[in-house]
């Protein structure tokens, strides 16, 4: 069967309403999973430094799980495997002006749990890449937990967190195509109702490689502008420290200049 160019190119140009839906809730389960995944990829991270052996022990238990089983295997072990064993159904849920249905949700769910997992383990790295000695310095200065990871740990640990979360989403691009086995209409199931329909496969799958290299394309470039923009901040801010700071230590003289 020869290529269809016409067939190839209005698909790829001027998508039915069906295609532009599968490409806009790509576009929002990456983003939403990202979102939730960096959140809790956080508390798992400060679970994963506490001092209280038993919530260690649950956050390792938990990346040790996320991390090593198959995403393909979570999504649909928390769609059908939590209905089918009687503890957990997925409903559809109304907002009024939009409803989501169950799949949406197990979806989103299982791409935001496994994403923390590995958030968890980038962040912790950023939060121990952060010299020990300042935060030595916080608290001598009587700051709280809460105001040393705010102010101090935080800030700094971003720089080098920053990277590899933006490699994460664009891996979380691509991953949301296995939310398709449990009936979410995203990008990829789309395409594969339309071509059972017109039994243009090649010309259809070459449309949808394209979209999600376009989308990738398009985040490494926003990912490369916020990785300079950081970088340039952070220069600035070492440029403009006082000859104190740079002697003894930013955490230190910035937080007796605020408590000043």
């Amino acid at each position: 069967m020869s290529f269809d160019w016409p067939f190839f190119w209005h698909y790829l140009f001027r998508p039915s309403g069906a295609y532009l839906h599968g490409l806009m809730l790509t576009v929002v389960l990456s983003v939403v999973a990202q979102t939730l995944g960096t959140i809790l990829g956080l508390f798992a991270a400060l679970g994963r430094m506490s001092r209280l052996t038993p919530l260690r022990l649950v956050v390792r238990g938990y990346i040790w799980i996320m991390r090593g089983t198959p995403l393909l295997v979570q999504i649909v072990f928390i769609y059908t495997g939590l209905a089918a064993g009687g503890i957990f159904r997925f409903q559809d849920i109304s907002l009024g002006f939009m409803t989501i249905p169950g799949n949406v949700q197990a979806g989103l769910l299982a791409l935001s749990l496994n994403e923390a997992a590995y958030m968890a383990e980038i962040i912790r790295a950023g939060i121990a890449s952060v010299d020990h000695g300042q935060t030595e310095a916080a608290k001598s200065l009587g700051m709280t937990y809460g105001q040393l990871m705010r102010r101090i740990v935080l800030p700094q640990a971003a720089r080098f967190v920053i990277p590899p979360l933006g490699n994460e989403f664009n891996a979380m691009l691509k991953n949301t195509t296995l939310v398709s086995v449990i009936g979410v209409p995203e990008l990829l199931l789309t395409t594969e109702t339309l071509t059972s329909a017109t039994f243009r496969v090649f010309e259809l799958y070459s449309v949808v490689a394209l979209y999600y290299l376009t989308l990738t394309t398009i985040w490494g470039w926003v990912q490369a502008r916020i990785e300079a923009k950081f970088g340039q901040s952070t220069a600035q801010a070492e440029a403009v420290a006082g000859f104190g700071e740079r002697l003894f230590g930013r955490a230190l003289f910035g937080a007796a200049r605020s408590k000043a």
